[in-house]
């Protein structure tokens, strides 16, 4: 395709998910819309990139931006953050008031296995009275992620046999996430570039392995929405190669701790002025 065509699709990109689609990232266009634009009957990219546009075209516009976004997920990834989730729960929890509701924010979900992997460390710790939000752009993988169902192939990426067979049950030679998890978590779409006001607070936000697609701008715009929903000790987790530093003042490491971060002192001062 032309450069004006990749650098229109790209602004497009951008501009509805924070995603950077850099030239050598042409490839991706290649494979990912093929499929898409053999639906729409949409002979090349420069042609999508014209009919994209047309301000009507914004089913087409969404569509394009989701199968552009990368959806990788595995249960328990990376580990440590959750080892680290197991034990901050019990102290954070002894510190509030009976009957609160613990709230936990999976943002960037994907098919859902992270938020899955937080319900089950719950029911380990026999914590009952909670919420778990899973979020994403893609109205496609949130409805994967609330059907949860998940290949073999998936099941196998991180998750225990033992709790494979506690909390799932097989069907039809694929495995189903069990009631009792199920009703711990919710999905929606929701974009990262949007206003999250609205969803009120969170006693820890999981938001892992998707600021490294944004560039400097985007990626402290991202964190210092997620900070602004985080309750005052709350600890958000990002990704092994992600980190605040240089793009927020507002998050800060929790010491000891790789990708696990608290609010700043200087931060909560500026977001309560």
């Amino acid at each position: 395709m032309n450069a004006e065509g990749f650098a229109s699709i790209a602004a497009l990109v951008k501009a509805r998910s924070g995603i950077v689609l850099t030239p050598d990232k042409e490839y991706m266009l290649d494979t990912r819309l093929a499929p898409l634009m053999k639906q729409a009957g949409i002979p090349n990219l420069d042609a999508l990139a014209l009919k994209l546009r047309d301000p009507r075209a914004d089913a087409l516009a969404r569509d394009v931006t989701e199968a552009l976004t990368t959806n990788e997920s595995s249960f328990f990834r990376d580990g440590k953050p959750f080892d680290h989730l197991k034990r901050l729960l019990p102290p954070l929890m002894a510190k509030r008031p009976p009957g609160h509701r613990l709230r936990i924010w999976s943002a960037a979900c994907s098919t859902g296995q992270e938020a899955y992997s937080v319900a089950m460390i719950l029911q380990e710790l026999g914590i009952k009275n909670a919420e778990i939000l899973g979020t994403d752009l893609s109205r496609e993988v949130v409805e994967r992620a609330r059907d949860g169902v998940f290949t073999q192939f998936e099941v196998q990426r991180g998750l225990p046999v033992q709790m494979l067979v506690k909390h799932f049950r097989q069907e039809r030679g694929k495995w189903r996430v069990g009631p009792s998890l199920r009703e711990m978590v919710r999905f929606e779409e929701r974009n990262l570039l949007g206003d999250h006001r609205a969803l009120g607070k969170f006693d820890v936000v999981f938001c892992r392995n998707v600021l490294i697609y944004f560039d400097p701008q985007t990626k402290g715009r991202v964190l210092n929405a997620l900070a602004a929903q985080m309750a005052p000790d709350g600890v958000m987790y990002l990704g092994g190669a992600e980190t605040v530093l240089g793009l927020t003042d507002r998050l800060a490491p929790v010491s000891g701790e790789r990708g696990a971060y608290a609010l700043a002192a200087a931060g909560q001062a500026r977001m309560a002025g």
